[in-house]
């Protein structure tokens, strides 16, 4: 069993920069990946980054790449997004999850989800 937590949602203005963290208890193995999704209102869940716990190896939606860096800290079992240049359009509650997988790209279905977290980008 995963229990995945999130926490560092927030307002920003357009722009600015906001970090989220989502701590990870339970069994996590090596052969996890991990995503963080978002989901706007009267829009679809979307996959914005994924990473493999293994290696810390991450690939990201178009949408984000170049603004958004997820990453892992072994030793504290958190798995990070830093957002920058943050627009309204990035608006959305953000979810971490996980999914045990020996491929990658990672399966559609993600097993364990957080709660979620609100992020707002005022414009």
């Amino acid at each position: 069993q995963v229990q995945l937590v999130e926490s560092g949602g927030g307002l920003v203005q357009a722009g600015g920069s906001l970090r989220l963290s989502c701590v990870v208890s339970g069994r996590i193995l090596a052969n996890y990946n991990m995503g963080w999704f978002r989901r706007a209102p009267g829009k679809e869940r979307e996959l914005v980054a994924a990473i493999r716990w293994s290696d810390a190896y991450a690939d990201y939606a178009d949408s984000v790449k170049g603004r958004f860096t997820t990453s892992r800290d072994n030793a504290k079992n958190t798995l990070s997004l830093q957002m920058n240049s943050l627009k309204p359009e990035d608006t959305a509650v953000y979810y971490c999850a996980a999914v045990y997988s020996l491929s990658w790209p990672p399966p559609a279905n993600f097993r364990y989800w957080g709660q979620g977290t609100q992020v707002t980008v005022s414009s």
